[in-house]
């Protein structure tokens, strides 16, 4: 099989979709790797490195793009929606439940999508996502830091404190891989965290590894005003794999927080979960309603792309290689994981959460492979 690797064109997107390291895994199996030049630049890898591995480097997009496989990071953007064909098989994160026009453009074209968001492996764990939120759930609590600054718009605060003044209030929606990661950054630098969850099991673990470093609330409408009007900082860290995320910060929250607050909503990949959210970019990434800023930046890992590549891709490869090396059908049917990440598949949608965002008919991937 041919498989190729486009250079992202998501602005300020630095990570690849392959590492030489990869391309030497996908080549030892007997596979064709299309590698477009400059892909890896973003991330510290340089085409030698590529050629070395043993990838052909390729001039366009469209080279890579015609492969029978394409391997990236983010999901397509429109100027790459031409680059769909029949029985294509596109490996990446696709986040379709927040996005109608990339889930109709893939439907229609036929194609096949494997989504890294919804691999997810009989105790719920979700191998692809797993690095890239640890990256964003520790780059949320830095993020969040930077943007208290006065300099920056926010209150002035330090999380941490100092001897004689009291710490920043920091408050953490989700006790998941995200929500965990953040706890551990903000109580690192002395914060006073505050993590909510509707899981009083995973509330209790939190306790438990914490060791009474944090507070544990369960997520309800009183405990989510209240955490409004008190913190200086609150990390939305809510997911529902494949599905929209709830809206848990609504505008009318806003009201009640303190001017120069700071939310960081990780889970706008998803459509956030503060109704005020919209994606924002690197170069841009805040805006403020209400004397709240919000950053909501879409590839927050993108920032520290070659950490974020390396995490990736020890996750991506293992399993790409199983598809290449057997077809996305045998695949599947052998691989509980890769069935789960299945989404688009000949021209169906085979993921219930992106099917009941958009009211589409829902077609279980153990029916169609």
């Amino acid at each position: 099989m041919t498989i190729g690797c486009p250079k992202e064109i998501k602005k300020h997107e630095y990570r690849v979709g392959m590492t030489p390291h990869c391309v030497k895994g996908y080549v030892k199996n007997g596979h064709t790797v299309l590698v477009q030049k400059g892909a890896g630049e973003g991330s510290g890898f340089e085409d030698s490195e590529y050629q070395v591995a043993g990838a052909k480097l390729v001039n366009t997009a469209a080279e890579a793009w015609g492969a029978d496989m394409v391997v990236k990071v983010k999901e397509p953007l429109k100027e790459e929606y031409g680059f769909f064909r029949k029985d294509m098989l596109l490996y990446t994160y696709l986040h379709l439940a927040a996005d109608k026009e990339l889930t109709d453009a893939m439907l229609k074209s036929g194609m096949k999508g494997i989504a890294y968001e919804t691999i997810q492996t009989d105790d719920g764990r979700l191998p692809c996502l797993t690095p890239m939120s640890e990256i964003a759930g520790r780059l949320s609590a830095q993020e969040g830091a930077k943007y208290l600054e006065k300099p920056f718009g926010g209150r002035g605060v330090l999380l941490g404190g100092v001897p004689g003044v009291e710490r920043g209030k920091a408050a953490v929606l989700g006790g998941g891989v995200v929500g965990t990661n953040a706890c551990k950054m903000l109580v690192g630098m002395g914060a006073e965290v505050t993590v909510l969850d509707i899981n009083t099991d995973r509330l209790a673990y939190l306790d438990d590894i914490f060791q009474g470093h944090i507070t544990t609330l369960v997520s309800n409408e009183g405990n989510i005003e209240k955490i409004a009007r008190e913190s200086d900082l609150i990390v939305g860290a809510v997911l529902i794999p494949g599905a929209k995320a709830p809206k848990l910060i609504r505008k009318e929250h806003l009201s009640m927080m303190k001017k120069g607050a700071v939310l960081v909503d990780v889970a706008v990949d998803q459509g956030g979960c503060f109704e005020t959210t919209h994606a924002t970019y690197h170069d841009d990434p805040i805006f403020v309603i209400d004397g709240v800023t919000h950053y909501c930046v879409a590839n927050m890992p993108g920032a520290v792309a070659r950490t974020s590549t390396l995490a990736l891709t020890n996750s991506t490869l293992g399993l790409g290689i199983q598809l290449a090396s057997k077809g996305v059908e045998k695949a599947c049917k052998e691989s509980a994981l890769l069935m789960r990440g299945l989404n688009i598949y000949d021209g169906k949608c085979t993921f219930k959460g992106v099917a009941d965002a958009f009211g589409l008919q829902y077609v279980p991937a153990d029916e169609v492979v």
